[in-house]
């Protein structure tokens, strides 16, 4: 797909902005922007609680927004960022709009669906794959999540 680490850093920074939003409004802080030749062309964050909705991921969010800009429910060539390895309804939503790429910060251990717990994304059994890249300021994002679930114990 011709993107280097420098744009990676780039667009995963506008996740994380995402995320920081999805905080301000008391939801755990991930976010997401869908890039397709080179723009922006949807963005989220979680808003499951705000919104009352199990299926408002910041993925869900951000590929419903890219969807539209482009008028298809189907973004080849496009890769999404996430600061959060997608759980397994958001891969499963990656592999129907047909995501290129996948570029995700910190792992989740315990719900990944990205190599993590398991890997939906490079599945065999599925007629599509989406190419994962993963730890992309992995620091910065694991940092808000940490932060943000210490708070919660406390």
């Amino acid at each position: 797909m011709g993107t280097s680490i420098g744009d990676d850093a780039m667009f995963m920074a506008i996740a994380l902005d995402e995320a920081r939003a999805a905080e301000r409004v008391g939801e755990v802080p991930v976010g997401a922007v869908v890039v397709h030749a080179g723009a922006v062309i949807g963005r989220g964050h979680n808003r499951a609680i705000p919104d009352h909705d199990p299926s408002a991921h910041a993925e869900i969010v951000a590929l419903r927004a890219a969807g539209r800009a482009l008028g298809n429910h189907r973004l080849t060539d496009a890769t999404l960022y996430v600061t959060l390895e997608p759980c397994i309804m958001c891969a499963g939503a990656i592999l129907h709009a047909r995501i290129a790429r996948l570029v995700y910060g910190a792992p989740d251990p315990r719900f990944g669906a990205a190599g993590s717990a398991l890997n939906l994304l490079d599945s065999p059994f599925l007629n599509h794959r989406s190419e994962v890249t993963a730890g992309i300021l992995r620091q910065e994002a694991s940092a808000l999540l940490d932060a943000f679930f210490a708070e919660r114990r406390n």
